[in-house]
């Protein structure tokens, strides 16, 4: 008897153990907002979030731009004040506890003027198929979440010159290999604006290639993060061939 309940403390410890080594799904610290709460605060108001990196765009003069998510929700950090060697810390899944302001540009909602530390903990989210929230107003719900897009048909965008091509460089077409990638694409009878932001995905990454190669009339899936951007305008980072 005493063998069995030996065992069962043992097993219900490591059950333990394991849900609070999960993730996204652990309880927030004394202070730390649900992103229920961060959703509901107004804008230009201090929040103070744990979340997990997901990827970074970028580091520049002390500052890196990180796209981060937890179980419930995302959170993209604008400029947050970063060394370059924490920087390199920022692994995807890396746990951190953020402190700053939610702001808002063009209709991204934002952590700007933030500061960090790193936590014990990991996460990397799994990417949400929101192929039918486009067009809906449900869709901005998961802003920032990393998405896909399933069965999507590549559309003509036309170039600084008119004509119809299946990406361009630059939003208008006047840039070249670096700059970052826009084409259209389409789904139940609508387009949209897709971007591969070269920041994020340079010139030498897969999806940067990818996109490069497209031709109008391709049938894609798509992953990336579901950036906003006067509407949507998702940050993609992953195309492959319509299975």
């Amino acid at each position: 008897m005493k063998k069995t309940i030996a065992l069962l403390l043992c097993l219900l410890l490591i059950l333990a153990l394991a849900a609070g080594c999960s993730g996204g799904g652990d309880k927030k610290s004394a202070g730390v907002m649900t992103y229920a709460e961060y959703a509901a605060a107004d804008l230009d108001t201090k929040v103070v979030i744990e979340t997990y990196v997901q990827a970074k765009q970028s580091w520049w003069d002390d500052k890196a731009t990180v796209y981060t998510q937890d179980k419930d929700g995302a959170y993209f950090l604008y400029n947050m004040a970063c060394s370059e060697a924490d920087y390199a810390k920022l692994v995807p899944g890396t746990k951190i506890k953020v402190t700053g302001y939610k702001s808002e540009w063009s209709g991204e909602v934002e952590v700007v003027d933030a500061t960090f530390e790193i936590e014990s903990g990991k996460y990397i989210a799994k990417a949400l198929d929101v192929t039918k929230l486009l067009g809906t107003d449900d869709l901005i719900k998961h802003q920032n979440e990393f998405v896909s897009f399933k069965g999507m048909t590549v559309e003509p965008i036309q170039d600084a010159d008119g004509k119809d091509a299946a990406f361009l460089y630059k939003w208008n077409g006047t840039g070249s290999e670096g700059d970052d990638l826009y084409f259209n694409v389409s789904v139940n009878g609508k387009t949209y604006n897709f971007t591969v932001e070269s920041y994020l995905c340079d010139k030498d990454s897969d999806v940067y290639k990818a996109v490069k190669a497209l031709k109008i009339g391709d049938k894609i899936d798509l992953e990336g993060f579901l950036y906003w951007y006067e509407g949507v305008n998702p940050h993609i980072t992953s195309v492959k061939t319509a299975k």
